[in-house]
């Protein structure tokens, strides 16, 4: 694969998943209080919805602009398993759903953001050493 092609697929994918929780949170503002009430049911305190909300927010968007992209990524991933386990472990499709979206992530991780975004204007490194 040659670099800008794999620039190119890194971008696709930086954006792609970072609609998921960029979109899936930004929905979110405008029923707080349900999302709390959601929360609250599956054993995690209503007072931390505010934050989950910017939490899915921002990593969205410094996924889509490839800022701090590995540390980023790899926390998207635990929110992904973590809510796998705790609201969709009966529903099956949603489980997997979200552990095949955990494992997106950690691919980009490991891949790095490529070199069409903020970490490497920042002179971070983008890319796995062969």
């Amino acid at each position: 694969m040659n670099a800008t092609t794999h620039n190119t697929a890194m971008l696709v994918a930086r954006i792609l998943m970072g609609l998921l929780f960029l979109l899936s949170g930004w929905g979110k503002l405008g029923g707080v209080d349900g999302f709390a009430q959601y929360m609250a049911a599956g054993g995690i305190p209503a007072f931390l919805a505010w934050p989950a909300v910017l939490f899915e927010i921002l990593g969205g968007l410094a996924l889509i602009l490839g800022f701090q992209t590995r540390i980023v990524a790899l926390a998207l991933a635990a929110f992904c398993i973590v809510t796998a386990v705790m609201y969709h472990g009966s529903e099956q499709t949603q489980l997997l759903k979200n552990l095949a979206m955990a494992g997106g992530y950690i691919a980009i991780a490991v891949a790095g953001a490529g070199a069409w975004s903020l970490d490497r204007v920042m002179g971070r490194s983008t890319t796995v050493a062969a």
